[in-house]
Formats: C-alpha cells, structure tokens, sequence
C-alpha cells in the first residue's frame, strides 16, 4: 500500500470508494512479494502492481466488481492450465490477492495509517483472508494502541484480537509482513483462521561513512532502495547536504561517536567507506559491536588483512571480526563510484532474500527465494 499511498490518501479524502488489492501470500516464483498493492478508483483510475504485468488486468476487473458488491474477496491466480498467456502468471508462481473495498465508513482508521506511514511511524493492519471468520475483518496495529477487530460482534474477539495485536507487534518490531494462523479464539495451536499482517515499519537505516564520491553514489542507490540514509565525516567542508542531496541527513562528527549514540538495529547496514586507520578503525570497533544486520568496509585486501590486525589487537573475537563484508561489495568487476555502489548494492540485496550471487542463467529452481 506504501507504494499507492498517494493516490489512495486523495481519493480516501474526497469521500471515494475504491478497491484496494494487496497480495497476502505467495508461491513459488510469485513475481511481487506479500503486500504489493493496486488500487482502482470507482471512476475506473488504477495505481499500483499486484504482479508486474500478469494478471492486472483481471484484478482491474475484481477490483470493479468488489466496489460495487462491497464485500471483499480472496482471489488466488497462477498459470492457466489451457493458455499460460491468458489470465495467469507466465512466471509460473501462484498468488493470493485480498481485494476489498474501502472508503470512510468501511475503513475509518484508514487516515491515522496514512499518516503514521507518511510519518515514518510503525503501523501494522491485520485482516482475516481465510477460514471461519469474516474476511476482510481488520485491526489496525500501532505500538502502543490499537483499532478495530478480527471478529466484530463474536464473544471471543477480544482474545483473538490480543493474540494478534502481540503478533503483529512482533512482525513490526523486525519490519515483516505475512500471514499468521490461529483458531478461532486466538489459540497459535491451531491454523483454521488465516491473517495477513500488512506491516509498514519505518524504512531500515543506511549509515555512510566517509563524504566522499563513493559515499556519494552509494546514498544515491541507498535511497532507490528504500533506506534512510545518514552520511557520516569528522571534516565539515566535505558533508554538506550540497554533495550529498539524495541523504536523508548529514552529520558532521567523529564516526564512531555518532554511531555509539545512533539507533541500530537488525535491518542497519552500516557502509565503511574512509579507508583510513584513524576513522575505520575505531568505527568498526563500535559497529561490529551493535547489532546491524550489515557491516561493510572499503579498502583492498591488504588494507583489509591490516585493518583485521588492528581490531584484533583492540580486542575484538573471532565471531565480531566474522560479520565484517570486506573488501565491500559482491565481485562485478566495478571501479567507478556508481559501479562500487551497484556493488554494495547486490551485496545487501543477496543478505536480504539469501540469493546466490551468481547468474540466474546458470541456476535452476526458484527466482524468487524468501526473506532470510
């Protein structure tokens, strides 16, 4: 939904009824992950991806039908067994795409999610897409509230609404969406009850350091990417927001001072850039330390095989140096800033979904891995 957020937010507000399809669950090699969305307004306008291409056109369809039933509807598509060119998947993945419609009255939490997700404030929406409940129910998650309920009107509600809100809380917490299984009152034993948990947490932190032209590019794909990017340098005439426009921030201080006091978590990647003793190393004494989910750093082998010295003696183990990426990046060949960036890139793309590195020509099996 993040994706059409734009467009929807302007029909939402003008009173409008439109279908909302968002993928809930894949299979195989499905070609766009649990919570791509497409939104079609009731005047025929359309915004957004469920697959790439393949089956918009019949979601397009569902989507006018769904506006004007107003009931919501789990539609699964995959290649056709007559025609893999018809309404299917020529990728040979499967999909499940929850299409519902929604306006003010159906959906009245829909603004405050707005607002959280433009904000960059984490907001969780779980609704029921299979099983004895009502699909299409939706609770809306926040960290410290929540909206709605899984089973308006029933005597169990409350129990199965809390089991979820600790779920989804928890998928929020690590910036995962996907579904769940329960019964009917909540139990996690049982999987009669199925719900998708649409999570919109803030967007993983992409922390550069060193102001310099590699830096540069590589805030430029961190943020094609999807991360907020910091760029990072002691040296105040080299970070400035003027050379460095596509970063989020640029901070003028000591690495690892600002790293020990930065908020790291699992989906960090922390990008090493200086190449000089006196700032990498006492940085990645910090940042092999915290726990980022990447930590890379740039410089040759022999500036490597020095630099792993040096922390040695500083008292880092055997494991802590083991998370270190460097020399930064997977093998393409690259030499240019914007090559070293698309080289970093891949890297923290592969640790993302657990891909080989190598070419998809030369593998067999599934394109699209899951989450690691």
């Amino acid at each position: 939904m993040r994706d059409v957020l734009g467009d929807i937010a302007g029909w939402y507000a003008t009173g409008r009824t439109f279908g909302l399809a968002t993928v809930v669950n894949t299979f195989r090699s499905a070609p766009r992950p649990p919570g791509a969305a497409m939104a079609v307004s009731a005047d025929g306008e359309a915004a957004g991806s469920v697959s790439g291409g393949c089956v918009e056109g019949a979601v397009y369809e569902l989507a006018q039908a769904v506006i004007a039933s107003g009931e919501p509807v789990v539609r699964r598509y995959g290649v056709s067994d007559d025609d893999a060119f018809a309404v299917g998947l020529t990728c040979g993945g499967v999909l499940d795409v929850l299409v519902e419609p929604v306006d003010p009255a159906r959906f009245p939490e829909f603004g405050d999610v707005a607002a959280s997700i433009a904000a960059h404030e984490p907001v969780a929406v779980a609704s029921v897409v299979a099983g004895p409940g009502r699909v299409g129910a939706r609770r809306v998650v926040w960290p410290d509230r929540a909206s709605g309920s899984l089973a308006p009107g029933e005597p169990h509600a409350a129990r199965l609404d809390a089991a979820v809100d600790d779920d989804a809380r928890g998928m929020l917490a690590q910036g995962r969406t996907g579904q769940r299984h329960y019964g009917p009152e909540g139990e996690r034993r049982l999987d009669e009850l199925a719900v998708f948990v649409h999570s919109f947490a803030p967007p993983p932190r992409l922390l550069v350091f060193g102001a310099i032209d590699f830096a540069a590019a590589v805030a430029r794909i961190g943020k094609f990417l999807g991360y907020h990017v910091t760029v990072c340098d002691a040296r105040p005439v080299f970070a400035t927001a003027k050379r460095f426009p596509e970063a989020d921030e640029v901070v003028v201080q000591w690495p690892h001072r600002f790293l020990g006091e930065a908020e790291v978590d699992e989906r960090t990647a922390i990008c090493v850039l200086t190449h000089d003793p006196k700032f990498d190393v006492p940085l990645l004494e910090v940042a092999l330390r915290t726990r980022a989910g990447y930590v890379g750093a740039m410089g040759s082998r022999r500036t490597h095989r020095d630099r792993l010295a040096r922390l040695r003696e500083a008292g880092l183990t055997g494991a802590e140096l083991a998370r270190l990426r460097s020399p930064i990046g997977l093998d393409l060949g690259a030499r240019t800033p914007e090559e070293t960036a698309v080289s970093i890139a891949a890297e923290l793309v592969q640790l993302r979904w657990g891909g080989s590195g190598r070419p998809l020509a030369d593998t067999s099996g599934r394109i699209h891995g899951d989450a690691r």
